[in-house]
């Protein structure tokens, strides 16, 4: 942290109890450290309704490896846009089922589009976006 400006923040006893709990279950070492964490959180959320804000996705699918091609499908849509589709790992969930999980990077607008082509395949059964905003420059 280049500068640290020091604020004051007034709460409600049973609120700063609760928050108090929560953040040592959570491991921080001091209230500070888990409100800058909830601000870049804050931020990250926010940044990620701009559709041209870069980010990173981690794109969860769980798909029957029976259904029609959806292996290859899942395979050509990862090599027809490379430069989104950084990574990726297969598992085998059981004897039908398997998970995969891609990781995507570009701007937001880009990763939902390729993501929602992914979960639409036939034979996807289930899956989610995990989006995070990434900054080039990140507070600390």
């Amino acid at each position: 942290m280049d500068k640290v400006e020091r604020i004051g923040v007034s709460l409600d006893k049973k609120l700063l109890a609760k928050f108090d709990d929560l953040i040592a279950k959570q491991g921080y070492q001091s209230r500070s450290e888990a409100i800058r964490d909830l601000v870049r959180q804050r931020l990250s959320s926010e940044s990620l309704n701009n559709p041209k804000a870069s980010a990173v996705a981690a794109v969860c699918l769980v798909y029957d490896h029976h259904a029609t091609m959806v292996s290859q499908k899942l395979i050509d849509i990862q090599h027809s846009h490379i430069l989104q589709a950084i990574s990726s790992l297969h598992v085998h969930l059981d004897h039908h089922d398997c998970l995969e999980v891609i990781v995507l990077r570009g701007a937001v607008g880009q990763i939902n589009k390729v993501a929602e082509g992914l979960l639409s395949l036939k034979g996807v059964k289930l899956g989610k976006i995990n989006l995070v905003a990434t900054d080039p420059n990140p507070a600390s």
